[in-house]
């Protein structure tokens, strides 16, 4: 048999799985989301907060890194939270404009707030570990330098530790605030579609590939533990997540604690954004993915598959463009090229789905927004997300793993100031 016949019977397998996984994992996620509203959300038994009265002390960790123009709006929300008993902690990792004394006013006017600064930049790992080295809560709210809690955010979070002794983290629900350009809408949509129900889902199933580094709360008695964030690992919150449930820490999601966030709108920032997510979730699989092969790890069993998948699936879809432009280029024949039928009809099946899966999602997740026309205001660009995020998650992963693969292990995982979206 010819190399030529090889390729001809492998290659229409390639197409299939590049055409069928999306749609298999878009019915998983729709199915896990779904029983989790109706388990947990549905009826509003979710959304009302009962009478705070005590707890235990609280310390919102927001490690900082040339934040100056979002520092007191982070900070004053923090200040603003409904929970009895709380402390900030604000850590200037090394920044390079004025942080550190837009801090250290802020410090002067909020009597909760104190600051640590680190004489140079030791990446956020460090960062949250300078602050839950100086806390005195026993839980650990940790969030990013530019994110704005609801009032009551805290408060959902935390009452989840009350009853559940091995409860090690609980991830919040990030909401995009920057909806200016068709990326920011996307992401909209993205976060709920994509995010939201991966996290309902997983929280079912019992693992979950990572906490929302944006906001998240830790057990402190957990973090010690595992050994605290990793210094050498461009995304920590993956990384903690991992630990955690290594060491047999549950991980929970609370859908009704809100962050808003902001997110990369252009595509030099979005690229640089989802490269460190890939190259950072690869570190952290090939670091521990051996110590969930044994029987006692077989709840991550599930996470570890979809990874995995979902990998070869990136490598496939880049190859699968890559012999669509060279077929329309005439340097590969049409008997090794797929379809343009089957193409156009992959692109509407999937383009239907995807409305499908994210107009379930936004009614999810629709009580979260000031009203429901801006709940579903997303579903106008939807259309565009399969061309645009697919492609991109699929190079972004094909150039990160091969990155982490050679990644000389113990490098500090340092970090500049990303692309926060138009302003």
């Amino acid at each position: 048999m010819t190399m030529m016949d090889l390729l001809s019977e492998a290659l229409p397998w390639v197409y299939a799985f590049v055409g069928y996984w999306p749609l298999m994992m878009m019915l998983v996620w729709v199915i896990g989301g779904i029983m989790f509203f109706r388990l947990h959300e549905a009826a509003g038994r979710r959304d009302v907060l009962p009478p705070i009265l005590s707890g235990p002390r609280v310390s919102i960790v927001i490690p900082c890194y040339n934040e100056e123009e979002n520092a007191a709006e982070t900070i004053r929300a923090c200040a603003a939270q409904n929970w009895p008993d709380f402390e900030i902690i604000a850590v200037n990792d090394g920044s390079r404009d004025g942080t550190a004394a837009a801090l250290d006013r802020l410090a002067c006017e909020i009597p909760s707030l104190r600051v640590v600064h680190l004489a140079q930049n030791q990446g956020k790992a460090m960062a949250l570990r300078a602050g839950a080295m100086v806390a005195n809560g026993e839980i650990l709210v940790c969030i990013d330098g530019d994110a704005i809690l609801h009032p009551e955010c805290v408060a959902w979070l935390v009452r989840r530790f009350e009853t559940r002794p091995r409860l090690g983290a609980v991830t919040g629900n990030p909401r995009i605030r920057n909806r200016s350009s068709l990326l920011g809408m996307l992401q909209v949509g993205e976060f709920s579609a994509t995010i939201g129900l991966i996290k309902r889902t997983q929280r079912l199933t019992g693992r979950v590939f990572t906490v929302s580094g944006v906001v998240v709360a830790f057990r402190l008695a957990a973090l010690r533990d595992v050994g605290w964030w990793t210094a050498d690992n461009l995304t920590e919150d993956v990384d903690v997540t991992w630990k955690l449930q290594r060491r047999r820490w549950v991980v929970h999601f609370e859908p009704n604690a809100l962050s808003y966030i902001l997110m990369p709108e252009t595509l030099r920032g979005l690229w640089k954004q989802r490269l460190r997510w890939a190259e950072g979730g690869a570190q952290t699989f090939l670091r521990y993915a051996p110590d969930f092969l044994r029987w006692d790890g077989r709840r991550m069993w599930g996470v570890l598959t979809e990874y995995v998948v979902s990998t070869l699936w990136c490598y496939a879809m880049v190859l699968t463009l890559v012999i669509t432009v060279l077929g329309l280029m005439g340097l590969v024949p049409a008997a090794l090229q797929p379809a343009p039928s089957i193409l156009s009809v992959w692109g509407m099946v999937l383009s239907v789905a995807c409305l499908v899966q994210f107009t379930i999602a936004l009614f999810i997740d629709r009580r979260h927004e000031p009203a429901m026309a801006q709940a579903f205001r997303p579903l106008l660009w939807v259309i565009w997300y399969p061309a645009a995020f697919w492609m991109l998650s699929a190079a972004s992963t094909a150039v990160g793993f091969p990155r982490a693969v050679l990644r000389r292990s113990g490098a500090r995982a340092r970090w500049t100031s990303p692309d926060r979206g138009f302003r």
